[in-house]
């Protein structure tokens, strides 16, 4: 018999969640919950914590491929799909919030501080587009890219489709740095540059360019200097 069910009904994740709520569960617990089972010799509970302490953080672990996750003993494929799908509806909920109770951006701490939980555990540049209403209250969200950020492959024509989509007033476009760093490259300057410049000639204000990195961010239209 699995050692899940030698807990007592109190001590069981699922049982707790129903007397107690979910917050009242650990991290672990609540990743058990989704794997549902172990395997033979381990239980649920116990391939949860050997996840965490493999990987330490929530963060880490949604950053994890199917094939990352495979590849420990007792996650199988749909296993690892919960997790991810677990994962993903946890960071569109941030999302949804994030956009519902959008006040006026006034400064680009704002912008930092709503992206970092969003941008954090990313191992790839991801290049995010964020639309305003003539308010300067953000409307819409959306990834654009996902790789190496350079000038040639961040074209102008899908942001700005998606701004004319949105009837979009401004836009400010948010990318993470894997590495930590959020000091720009001269090719996050010249992606900025060229997004301002066809912003000027379609009429749609871009703001800023902001750099997420750990727990730090840099503004490009506030601390350094472009040719627009």
């Amino acid at each position: 018999m699995s050692q899940m069910y030698e807990l007592c009904v109190q001590e069981k994740p699922k049982e707790r969640l129903m007397s107690y709520g979910a917050s009242a569960l650990s991290n672990t617990e609540l990743i058990a919950i989704l794997l549902n089972t172990g395997h033979l010799g381990c239980s649920s509970l116990q391939l949860a914590s050997q996840l965490l302490s493999t990987y330490q953080t929530l963060e880490r672990l949604k950053a994890l491929t199917i094939v990352e996750l495979t590849s420990m003993k007792g996650i199988g494929i749909n296993k690892a799909i919960t997790l991810m799908a677990a994962f993903e509806l946890g960071g569109r909920a941030q999302q949804e919030r994030f956009l519902n109770h959008s006040e006026p951006i006034e400064e680009p701490k704002q912008i930092a501080e709503k992206m970092y939980h969003l941008m954090s555990g990313y191992t790839q540049e991801h290049f995010v587009v964020l639309l305003l209403n003539t308010k300067l209250q953000i409307i819409h969200q959306k990834t654009i890219f996902i790789g190496t950020l350079n000038s040639a492959i961040i074209h102008p024509r899908e942001i700005f489709k998606e701004a004319v989509k949105w009837s979009a007033h401004a836009m400010i476009v948010v990318h993470n740095h894997p590495s930590g760093d959020p000091t720009p490259s001269q090719a996050d300057i010249k992606t900025t540059e060229r997004l301002v410049a066809c912003g000027e000639a379609m009429g749609i204000d871009v703001l800023d360019h902001i750099i997420i990195g750990d727990h730090q961010f840099v503004s490009i239209m506030s601390d350094f200097e472009t040719d627009n």
